[in-house]
């Protein structure tokens, strides 16, 4: 099975109560092109030997830090997790600072002989998620389809009902950005607060900002490999060549 398969979309359609004119195009600009509905997709076909392919609308916006500017108050984590969650436990933050304290992004057995971080070079780097462009390395990686767009900003966010806890997407981030709330069992991930971040307002360095999308997915070093997406590689192909890390 694969995008392509006209018959396949009709059902789709049929399905989800849809006109059954409607274009490719038009149908993953309805956001139809969540991992949810590429997962009805596969259901619908259960007898085909491919994986379907997830595609997740582009997001409009997305973090950027300013490593110069931050003085490592931490501020913008604890404003994550108090507004999330109602506590402060920086561990569950969205937005990684304390991490790269002493050693930097790449952590101590990377960091350490590069002199980066506080020990090093007394930078202190703030990691943010990239908001990745498809092939999305969590959503792909999800075996519930619980990571998909926010309808408005189209932010990639977990959708907590279909999470159950395996902690596959942990795994699957190359820049390890997905949270992990243990009392709720749930896998958490930035969703910019709706458009307004509460880490930037938090900040009194204004080392963050919220700024329109573009892709750093490919400019900033991954901190583990990217899970192989070979299931999905052919069906992708008429779209892009992934590029592995």
């Amino acid at each position: 099975m694969t995008s392509s398969d006209p018959e396949l979309f009709v059902r789709l359609a049929e399905h989800l109560g849809l006109d059954q004119a409607c274009t490719r195009r038009g149908f993953i600009r309805a956001g139809l092109g969540s991992a949810l509905a590429w997962s009805a997709l596969g259901r619908l076909g259960a007898g085909a030997a491919a994986v379907p392919l997830i595609i997740v609308e582009q997001a409009e916006g997305l973090l950027v830090a300013d490593a110069t500017r931050c003085v490592g108050c931490k501020r913008c984590e604890l404003a994550c997790t108090e507004y999330r969650e109602g506590r402060a436990q920086p561990s569950l933050a969205r937005i990684k600072v304390s991490r790269n304290y002493n050693f930097g992004p790449r952590g101590q057995q990377a960091g350490v002989g590069r002199s980066m971080g506080e020990f090093g070079n007394l930078r202190l780097v703030q990691d943010t998620c990239k908001q990745c462009p498809h092939p999305v390395p969590c959503a792909t990686a999800c075996p519930n389809g619980a990571i998909v767009a926010e309808p408005r900003q189209k932010t990639r966010v977990v959708d907590r009902e279909a999470c159950v806890g395996c902690r596959l997407c942990q795994r699957a981030c190359p820049w390890e950005l997905m949270a992990f709330d243990e009392e709720a069992g749930k896998a958490t991930k930035c969703d910019l607060c709706g458009g307004t971040p509460e880490c930037v307002r938090a900040c009194p360095a204004m080392a963050l900002q919220f700024v329109s999308w573009r892709d750093l997915s490919r400019a900033v070093p991954a901190r583990q490999p990217m899970l192989p997406v070979d299931a999905q590689a052919a069906g992708c192909q008429g779209c892009h060549t992934i590029k592995r890390r």
